[in-house]
């Protein structure tokens, strides 16, 4: 019977959950029922959907391993009220993490505004410690990308500083973020709301799902329509798209005219459906991920298991199921020069459950101390291969690879600055001096600032004073020592009452949290 087995390096590959202590709980994950991932990872850092008060926020949290426990001495329960990345005034949408440097991470809201920020270890130290004060994150950069909401965003694969967004006008723009006042390209045609979005791995190639059942292919940096549309899936709820590697090849998850869950594997060439797979019946949104060893997992929303297939000559072969009694609100996967070798770890993905986070490692069974090279492609380095510049200017090239033989996790090399001159902001919390004082624990919570090209809408406190348009006015007027001083008492008065405001917004969480425990103690001693 071994001659009709189908010969697979990864036919025995097993989901294996880390310890309890080693995940992350005590988390409050957003109530937008907007269909993103909630969940996105670098090699160093997890952000998360965070349900908040005072606007939109999300957190950021130091990256769990399933097999060591959280660096940084942190807790596996978070504390009730955690420092968040607040400043979007609307609910955060997504958010996506640099591939050149695990330190950047972009978030989109509902308030149509994309943020960029830049984090530091130093910002994790003393918490839930005696005495300790949460101080919230600040954003390095802005974007003013539309005035409706911004439903996905994500980086460029191989070109620095270039971001792509969707917005509720239902078309794609894209961003050099060294010169971010107007996008560098617009890809349009959208009969309805964009469902999700991704690149091939060169970069040149950016296709689309919509909810008017389409799939779209686009040349990102043309503009305009679509240069190939075909018909998807049936069903109009929670369509999702990824790019199948190197392969011409790409897969959607959808339902069908009769709510059937599907994967479906389409020809990018004439987008023809090569095939359709019906899954179950179930209502769950399905999200795929695609890892260079040939291998589609799927993880539905509400599901507690997550199915992963490998693709070869044209078909995709089902290995097998990881499965748990707790169902997924979210799902990211980790990128693959962070894994862990020395287990054969080929994928490992972030589970975000009712309140907690969990890692599941997918591990080839293999007893041998060497690397075992047969089952770790190259993996995408942190390294770019083109600029913005370039790549806007019709450049490709494909990804900067690198061996994971000797372990290849890096933070990514510091992306070069643009010199700019960067216009102020229109917003009561900032003004045009950065000379004001900042709150008191702003060195432990705010990170250094971060080297990515600062965005003409970035806000002003990072922008140079000599470099504002509005104090060379000023400089240039008989009354300049006055307006600076001026300028000077309003950011102070101005900085303190966006202090005293957040202090407010900690202590009715705090009080709200107090009484949430009290009602479950209650609610315990009647039962």
């Amino acid at each position: 019977m071994s001659r009709f087995v189908r010969a697979s390096k990864y036919r025995h590959v097993f989901g294996q959950q880390g310890k309890k202590e080693f995940g992350i709980d005590n988390i409050k994950v957003t109530n937008s029922a907007w269909d993103t991932n909630v969940i996105s990872a670098s090699a160093r850092y997890l952000s998360v959907n965070w349900n908040s008060s005072g606007g939109g926020a999300f957190a950021i949290l130091p990256l769990p391993s399933p097999f060591n426990p959280l660096p940084h001495g942190l807790p596996s329960k978070l504390p009730d009220i955690i420092p968040l990345a607040r400043s979007h005034s609307a609910p955060v949408l997504d958010t996506d993490w640099s591939p050149f440097n695990d330190s950047i991470v972009a978030s989109a809201g509902e308030d149509g505004k994309v943020m960029i920020w830049k984090v530091d270890d130093s910002s994790f130290e003393g918490w839930g410690h005696e005495h300790w004060e949460p101080v919230d994150f600040e954003p390095v950069a802005r974007v003013d990308v539309s005035p409706r909401r911004v439903g996905q965003v994500l980086f460029h694969p191989t070109a620095e500083h270039v971001l792509a967004t969707t917005t509720g006008e239902h078309v794609v723009k894209l961003w050099d973020l060294g010169s971010p006042e107007s996008p560098k390209a617009v890809l349009g045609g959208h009969g309805d709301s964009i469902q999700s979005i991704t690149f091939n791995p060169v970069g040149n190639l950016l296709v689309t799902t919509c909810r008017d059942r389409k799939i779209r292919i686009f040349d990102p940096r043309a503009g305009g329509d679509a240069v190939r549309v075909g018909d998807g899936h049936g069903g109009i709820k929670g369509a999702r798209v990824v790019w199948m590697g190197e392969k011409d090849t790409i897969a959607t998850t959808g339902f069908s005219k009769m709510s059937d869950r599907q994967v479906g594997i389409w020809e990018t060439g004439s987008l023809s459906n090569i095939k359709m797979t019906t899954i179950d019946q179930t209502s769950g949104v399905l999200m795929p991920f695609w890892s260079d060893n040939n291998i589609l997992f799927l993880a539905g929303k509400g599901d507690g298991n997550i199915r992963y297939y490998e693709w070869e000559n044209e078909t995709m072969f089902p290995l097998a199921e990881y499965k748990s009694a707790e169902p997924q609100r979210g799902m990211c996967f980790l990128p693959r020069r962070a894994l862990n070798v020395s287990d054969c770890e080929i994928a490992r993905a972030y589970k975000v459950a009712a309140s907690s986070i969990e890692a599941i490692a997918f591990i080839v069974p293999r007893k041998a101390d060497s690397f075992q090279s047969d089952i770790y492609p190259l993996a995408p380095s942190s390294e770019p291969a083109l600029t913005a510049g370039e790549f806007f200017s019709g450049k490709t090239a494909p990804p900067k690879l690198v061996s994971l033989e000797n372990g290849a996790v890096s933070s990514g090399p510091t992306p070069s600055s643009i010199p700019l001159t960067p216009a102020p902001v229109p917003t009561p919390t900032r003004t045009l001096s950065s000379s004001a004082p900042a709150p008191a624990a702003a060195p432990v919570a705010r990170p250094e600032p971060v080297s990515i090209p600062t965005p003409v809408s970035a806000r002003p406190e990072h922008t140079p004073i000599s470099s504002s348009p509005e104090l060379k006015r000023v400089q240039s007027s008989s009354a300049d020592d006055s307006a600076i001083s001026t300028l000077k008492d309003e950011n102070a008065k101005l900085t303190a009452e966006l202090r005293e405001s957040r202090e407010k917004i900690r202590n009715l969480e705090l009080q709200l949290e107090t009484y949430k425990a009290n009602a479950r103690k209650a609610a315990a001693l009647l039962s």
